[in-house]
């Protein structure tokens, strides 16, 4: 793996250091945090150049409507009761 030396300040450094989770390293932090959002709606805005049929992303509106007022379900987890 390729790596690459930067240098921050220590207002910076700091800044970056509190992001850390137990022993995760540095590049990691800044995957995490600098990643892009993926939610429903960039999704949404991505499909028309993806070449999806409009009737695919209405059926995928459905969908998502109909689970607006629903509380979350996993089959594994209704199962297991």
């Amino acid at each position: 793996m390729a790596v690459k030396t930067i240098t921050i300040d220590m207002a910076a450094y700091k800044l970056l250091s509190a992001e850390k989770r137990g022993n995760e390293s540095f590049s990691k932090v800044i995957k995490r945090r600098l990643r892009p959002v993926r939610t429903a709606r960039s999704l949404l805005n991505a499909a028309p150049n993806l070449g999806v049929a409009d009737e695919t992303l209405k059926h995928l509106e459905e969908v998502v409507r109909s689970r607006e007022d629903s509380l979350a379900s996993s089959s594994v987890l209704d199962s297991e009761g």
